[in-house]
């Protein structure tokens, strides 16, 4: 009996953000309000990677084999986020990777507290 191999990653996108679950069964996630940075690069195995990032440069990569419509359409929504910069980047993929976006605000530094 053939049946269809499990893939090496599934993403699960939705408006909370983004979960790439790999076949080792380990997780990258970040949510949407965390991203600050969006980056294209290239892969060994000649897949394109997203690769979003937090204030820490914490993040999730994304290979393009495995979104859809969905992760680009809510890629959108990143304030002035450019598809069209999107979409140059990933026709000349290059080494290691570039930005294709930051966030248009720093992340709000932690107020001084003051301890009894």
């Amino acid at each position: 009996m053939h049946g269809n191999s499990v893939p090496d990653t599934y993403v699960y996108v939705t408006e909370e953000g983004v979960t790439r679950h790999y076949a080792d069964g380990s997780v990258d996630a970040l949510a949407w309000e965390d991203v600050v940075e969006v980056r294209v690069a290239g892969d060994t195995g000649a897949d394109v990677l997203y690769i979003l990032l937090d204030h820490e440069g914490q993040g999730c990569v994304v290979p393009r084999s495995a979104t859809d419509a969905t992760f680009l359409a809510r890629l959108r929504y990143l304030p002035d986020f450019d598809l069209d910069r999107l979409t140059a980047a990933v026709d000349a993929v290059s080494d290691p990777y570039v930005v294709v976006w930051r966030s248009p605000e720093p992340p709000s530094a932690l107020p001084d507290l003051e301890y009894d």
